[in-house]
């Protein structure tokens, strides 16, 4: 289990895992009061965290499914990334992709954070690279499905 400070300055309880084998943790938003998202707004919703990862880390902030589905709801900047080295609070860039008003309650779960491993990498330049069987073949090269 990886040990990540956090610090809550919001009124909402911390971020949780839903099951034993969530691979997400729930964000809340940290609002005092409603907010509207009209069709195809966005807007930059606190939650009232801050958090420090440790170095070779980084938090993913991702859509919650159900949002989604039913309410065309969803993160803008899908997946946001937090990088270890990132003090400030913690924001969800929500969109309504759907025809509808959707309407943001305080304390209800806007988004998912995953907390992952990375790794860093060095550039080496070459002048050619070596063959595999794709080769250049590009989006949807290897068929409809």
């Amino acid at each position: 289990m990886v040990k990540v400070k956090i610090v809550n300055k919001g009124g909402q309880p911390l971020p949780a895992y839903a099951t034993s084998q969530s691979a997400g943790l729930d964000l809340r938003a940290d609002i005092s009061s409603s907010i509207v998202l009209r069709p195809l707004e966005r807007r930059l919703v606190p939650t009232g965290l801050f958090i420090a990862l440790p170095q070779g880390y980084e938090a993913q902030v991702r859509p919650r499914s159900g949002l989604a589905l039913k309410h065309g709801i969803t993160v803008l900047n899908s997946p946001g990334t937090i990088d270890a080295d990132y003090r400030g609070e913690v924001g969800v860039v929500l969109v309504n992709l759907s025809n509808e008003d959707f309407l943001i309650e305080p304390g209800e779960r806007i988004a998912q954070m995953v907390v992952a491993r990375h790794e860093q990498v060095e550039f080496e330049p070459v002048e050619e690279l070596d063959e595999t069987e794709r080769g250049a073949g590009g989006y949807g090269h290897t068929g409809v499905g």
